[in-house]
């Protein structure tokens, strides 16, 4: 799941970005919000963390021009601002959640999973190919009642992939969607984990979710188990 975070407190930025990697998400980061509101609005993110006060453009202002905008992706105020005022302009303005710094990891977590469960109207809770299922908010993959395990890079891939069903999805795509920004390395690390995704969700069930479209990149489509 892909979570851009919006402050200008570098200490805080670094500590959000740490945090939620080990947890598994894959970050970006934004030092003002005249930046995040470009970034929130150009890339696809699955949920957005805003401070309030900051430079060029305040939360506030930042969330309004997201909705003014039509971009509907979830978005949690985290800031020191704990008036009830503060948050019920947060809301009116098109917020989703506001939690108050400081503020537990563990509970900021499962908020950012409730919204994402939640997601933009338009949004499944659950994503599935034929009898393929990946339910987002649990991280959890099943062949049909068969739950498989997978790492927290292979399921942002395949989670990637079963959001874009029935879509040629190229390198570059999985690469900026799954790996963060700063990432240089060399792009058939793609590749690679196509490979571990095949040997995890296709190969033991004599299934072929996962094409490979030669010369432009991956699309995942209806398979089940034995075809």
């Amino acid at each position: 799941m892909r979570v851009l975070v919006v402050d200008d407190e570098p200490s805080i930025r670094e500590s959000l970005r740490r945090g939620l990697v080990a947890g598994g998400w894959t970050v970006d980061t934004a030092p003002d919000g005249e930046i995040g509101l470009e970034m929130a609005c150009d890339e696809g993110y699955d949920v957005v963390v805003l401070d309030i006060m900051m430079p060029r453009r305040n939360g506030y202002e930042v969330v309004r021009e997201m909705r003014r905008r039509e971009v509907w992706t979830p978005v949690l105020m985290l800031t020191a601002k704990d008036g009830e005022y503060d948050q019920a302009d947060a809301f009116d303005l098109g917020a989703d959640d506001y939690l108050i710094k400081p503020f537990s990891f563990v509970v900021l977590e499962a908020r950012l999973r409730s919204l994402v469960r939640r997601g933009a109207p338009e949004r499944p809770s659950t994503f599935q190919a034929g009898d393929l299922t990946v339910d987002p908010a649990a991280r959890d993959v099943r062949r049909g009642d068969e739950r498989i395990t997978v790492t927290a890079r292979e399921y942002s891939v395949l989670e990637y992939l079963i959001r874009n069903r029935n879509q040629v999805v190229s390198k570059e795509q999985i690469l900026r969607a799954v790996w963060d920004a700063a990432y240089d390395g060399d792009d058939n690390i793609v590749e690679v984990y196509i490979g571990y995704l095949r040997r995890k969700i296709d190969a033991p069930f004599r299934a072929h979710a996962i094409e490979t479209v030669r010369g432009q990149g991956y699309r995942l489509v209806d398979s089940t188990t034995g075809t």
